[in-house]
């Protein structure tokens, strides 16, 4: 049997946050064994994580393919670790993942994540993109991951309806809308859409704000922000860049836990 989680992340609060499964493994399991655990779960990640002689092993999967960086089931994993004693509180996990060697630890409010810096590059997108979008953006470039574009009202992105057909067949990964926060106590907000990877509109995401941290950095001069996801569940990313890493801090609460038989 396989433990088996069930985490809301960047939230204190059960039913908000990202939920993302997370599975304790004792030992190599198949691709295809990940990949069937994902879809049955049908979250936007599952965390599998493996015990190794130095730090754990850890890979996440959608309901349709594995991902090379996942913030919030990354949290998900780490809190998983903290609450069942697995690494005591002032222990740092060391995670060997596809992005290299990712940390954690535990701080009085919440998680810290180290994370590389995923700068996007200035850079027009198809047409198409924005005709799904509906937007018209004031800024539009592209990491390795995910389309990036700005917006320059709240308002328009809290209520954008995206055409997701069409941006599964542009998208390789996904689109991050962006727009400076209106919101008292947030410096920006986003949303997040990959309905490549089988994922229409995801709650909360580490990762993208491992490019929204550097991007709001160059706009706004400063190293730390308070963000905020729009997404229906919501969730609150605090960041920081330090050089080429990029810092997250958030926190998590269990929902669920089970054996998978």
């Amino acid at each position: 049997m396989v433990k088996i989680f069930q985490i809301d992340a960047f939230t204190d609060e059960k039913f908000k946050g990202n939920p993302a499964a997370v599975c304790l493994l004792d030992e190599l399991v198949s691709d295809d064994w990940m990949q069937s655990v994902a879809a049955e779960m049908n979250l936007s990640e599952t965390a599998f994580i493996l015990r190794l002689e130095k730090g754990f092993a850890l890979r996440w999967f959608t309901p349709k393919a594995e991902v090379d960086l996942c913030g919030h089931a990354t949290l998900a994993t780490a809190h998983v670790l903290y609450d069942q004693g697995v690494l005591k509180a002032n222990e740092q996990a060391h995670f060997q993942t596809k992005s290299g060697i990712l940390t954690a630890k535990k701080l009085r409010d919440g998680i810290e994540l180290n994370f590389p810096a995923e700068p996007a590059e200035k850079a027009s997108v198809p047409d198409e993109l924005i005709s799904a979008l509906q937007v018209d953006p004031l800024w539009t470039g592209k990491n390795r991951f995910d389309y990036l574009v700005q917006i320059s009202r709240e308002s328009d992105l809290r209520f954008l309806r995206p055409d997701f057909a069409r941006l599964k067949e542009i998208t390789d990964r996904g689109v991050i809308v962006t727009c400076i926060a209106k919101t008292p106590g947030f410096d920006f907000i986003s949303r997040f859409f990959a309905p490549a990877v089988g994922i229409d509109e995801d709650p909360v995401t580490g990762s993208a704000h491992c490019c929204l941290g550097p991007f709001w950095q160059s706009i706004l001069d400063q190293d730390e922000f308070t963000a905020f996801q729009a997404s229906a569940r919501g969730g609150v990313i605090k960041v920081k860049v330090v050089d080429d890493r990029v810092l997250l801090i958030g926190k998590a609460v269990t929902v669920l836990k089970g054996d998978l038989l």
